[in-house]
C-alpha cells in the first residue's frame, strides 16, 4: 500500500515563481550594472577618487546622478570631446586652463577627459564632482578669472539669453576664448543677433558642425578684447551706425513696395496686410535682451495695440515690452487700466518743444471719431501757418533720443508709426541719429494727398506731400535695410 501524497499549499506554485523572478531580476539588474561600468568607465565604488582619467574614460563616484550612467550621457561625453579637442589642438585653452562650461556636466567631463582636470561645470544644483551650483544671471565665479567658456547650447536653451552672454563676458580673461553651439544661428539675421550679445568680445571664426543627433549645429569662437580695445569698440559702435548685410538678406524676401499709386488707397492699403512678410517670418529672434513695441501716434489702445499687434503680430512666444505715444488727452485714460503698456503722453517730435496739434474731426462727431481710434490731426511748431481747425498745445519731446536712451542693439525693436505727416520729419532725424539702426521692423502710414474717398477725382487737401514723396521715403528705408511695410 502506497503511503499518502503529501498535500501542497494552495500558495506553493505562486510564492516559487514569484521568487524565482525576483532571482532573475535581481541578476539582470547586476549584468546589466556589471555591463554599464565596463562599456561607459564608471567605478560604483565609493573608494575611487572623483576624478581619476583612466585613458579616455573618467570614473565618477557613486554618489553622482544615475543620468551621468547611461548610455545617451556617454555619447554626449565623446561628442563634446570631438568638438573641445580641436580647441586643445588650436591653443584655446591647454591642460591646465580654468574652464567652465554651460551646457552641461557631460562637458565638463569631456575637458577633463582631454585633460583639463580643472574644468566644471554650472547647474542649477550642485552635483558633485563636476558642477557647481549658479544661474543664468550670476556665475560663481570672479570677474576676468576664467580661461575659457564652453557654453555649448545653454543660450538656446536658457530664457534669459543676453544675461547669461553678460555673465560668461564678464568672468572671461582679457584676451580669454568662449564657445558657443547652437542650433538657431542658420540666417544671417540671428546669427548677427548672437553676436551683439557678447560686445566685449570679438569673433574669430564660425562654422557648421554635425550634432550628436544628425542635426546641423552653429559653432562660433569669441575673444574677450582688452580694456583698451573693448572701450574702442564701444565708442564706434555707439557713433557708426551702419546697417549690416544680416538685415540687408531680409530685404530679399519683403514683400515689394507699390509703386503705382492706389486709386482706392483706404482698400489697397488694407488688402497689402495680406502681403506682409513679417520679419519673425523670415528670421529667427530668440537672441535679443529685450522685446519692445512702440506705436508712435497710437490713438486708442484697440486702434492698433490690442486689434493688431497683440493679436496677429508673429512673437515666437516672447512677451514685448509696449510703449504707446500719444498726445491726445481724450485717449490718455484708458491707458490706465492696461497692463504691460506704458503711455508717453506727448508728440514724437524731432527736439523738445510746445507744438500745437490740429483737431480737424467733423463737428458734433468728437465720440465717433474717438470710438474710430480718431483724434488730432496734423503736428505743427508754434511758429507754423495758421490752421483752419481746433488748436490744442501740447508737449514734444526728440523721439530719436528717446529711443537711443530707452533700446539697445541688444534689444529687438518694432515700430508703428502713425504721425499724420511728420513722418518726413521723424524718420530723416532717426538716420541723423543713428537711432534707425536700432529698430528691426517699422509699420509706416504715409500721409499725403491721396484721392479723397468722398470725393471721386478729388484729392486730400489736408497733406502737401505726393504719393512719389511717400515712395522715396520707403524706398530710403529699404536701401538702408530697414525692413518697412506700408501701413494704412
Amino acid at each position: 500500500m502506497e503511503p499518502p501524497a503529501a498535500r501542497k499549499w494552495p500558495g506553493q506554485g505562486v510564492l516559487t515563481r514569484a521568487l524565482l523572478l525576483g532571482v532573475a531580476a535581481l541578476a539582470l539588474r547586476l549584468l546589466y550594472g556589471a555591463f554599464v561600468a565596463v562599456g561607459g568607465g564608471w567605478a560604483p565604488y565609493p573608494a575611487v577618487p572623483a576624478t581619476a582619467v583612466v585613458g579616455r574614460r573618467t570614473h565618477v563616484q557613486a554618489g553622482s546622478p544615475e543620468a551621468w550612467r547611461s548610455h545617451e550621457w556617454r555619447r554626449a561625453v565623446d561628442f563634446h570631446a570631438e568638438v573641445l579637442g580641436r580647441h586643445l589642438a588650436d591653443g584655446l585653452l591647454d591642460t591646465s586652463s580654468r574652464a567652465v562650461c554651460l551646457g552641461g556636466a557631460q562637458e565638463a567631463l569631456a575637458l577633463r577627459e582631454l585633460g583639463v582636470a580643472g574644468a566644471v561645470a554650472v547647474a542649477r544644483k550642485r552635483s558633485p564632482p563636476l558642477a557647481l551650483a549658479g544661474d543664468d544671471r550670476r556665475l560663481p565665479f570672479q570677474s576676468s578669472s576664467v580661461d575659457f567658456v564652453f557654453a555649448g547650447r545653454a543660450l538656446d536653451s536658457s530664457k534669459l539669453p543676453a544675461d547669461l552672454a553678460a555673465e560668461a563676458a564678464r568672468i572671461l580673461k582679457p584676451e580669454a576664448h568662449l564657445a558657443v553651439l547652437t542650433s538657431s544661428a542658420g540666417d544671417a539675421y540671428s546669427h548677427r543677433s548672437l553676436q551683439a550679445l557678447f560686445p566685449s568680445l570679438q569673433l574669430l571664426r564660425s562654422r557648421e558642425i554635425n550634432g550628436p543627433d544628425a542635426s546641423t549645429l552653429r559653432e562660433l569662437v569669441f575673444q574677450k578684447l582688452n580694456a583698451t580695445q573693448a572701450s574702442t569698440s564701444t565708442e564706434n559702435s555707439a557713433s557708426n551706425c551702419t546697417i549690416g548685410d544680416h538685415k540687408l538678406h531680409l530685404l530679399t524676401r519683403a514683400e515689394p513696395l507699390i509703386q503705382e499709386e492706389p486709386l482706392k488707397p483706404w482698400l489697397t492699403l488694407k488688402r497689402n496686410i495680406q502681403n506682409i512678410k513679417y520679419l519673425p517670418e523670415l528670421a529667427d529672434i530668440s537672441f535679443k535682451r529685450r522685446y519692445v513695441y512702440v506705436d508712435v501716434g497710437a490713438r486708442s489702445y484697440g486702434s492698433s495695440i490690442g486689434s493688431w499687434f497683440r493679436k496677429q503680430y508673429p512673437k515666437q512666444n516672447h512677451t514685448f515690452e509696449v510703449f504707446a505715444i500719444e498726445a491726445d488727452p481724450a485717449f490718455h485714460p484708458e491707458y490706465a487700466t492696461r497692463k504691460g503698456v506704458t503711455l508717453l503722453p506727448y508728440a514724437a517730435w524731432v527736439r523738445n518743444e510746445t507744438l500745437n496739434f490740429e483737431i480737424n474731426g467733423d463737428p458734433g462727431k468728437e465720440d465717433e471719431a474717438k470710438a474710430n481710434g480718431r483724434g488730432m490731426g496734423r503736428i505743427r511748431p508754434t511758429a507754423g501757418k495758421k490752421m483752419s481747425g481746433k488748436v490744442r498745445s501740447v508737449p514734444a519731446f526728440d523721439f530719436a533720443e528717446w529711443l537711443k536712451q530707452t533700446v539697445s542693439e541688444q534689444d529687438y525693436v518694432v515700430m508703428k508709426m502713425d504721425v499724420e505727416g511728420t513722418e518726413f520729419d521723424l524718420i530723416p532725424r532717426l538716420f541723423d541719429t543713428g537711432a534707425i539702426c536700432l529698430v528691426d521692423e517699422v509699420f509706416l502710414e504715409c500721409h499725403y494727398n491721396r484721392w479723397q474717398k468722398c470725393c471721386p477725382g478729388e484729392r486730400s487737401p489736408k497733406y502737401q506731400n505726393t504719393y512719389e514723396e511717400c515712395l522715396e521715403l520707403f524706398s530710403l528705408l529699404r536701401e538702408s535695410g530697414v525692413l518697412v511695410h506700408q501701413w494704412f
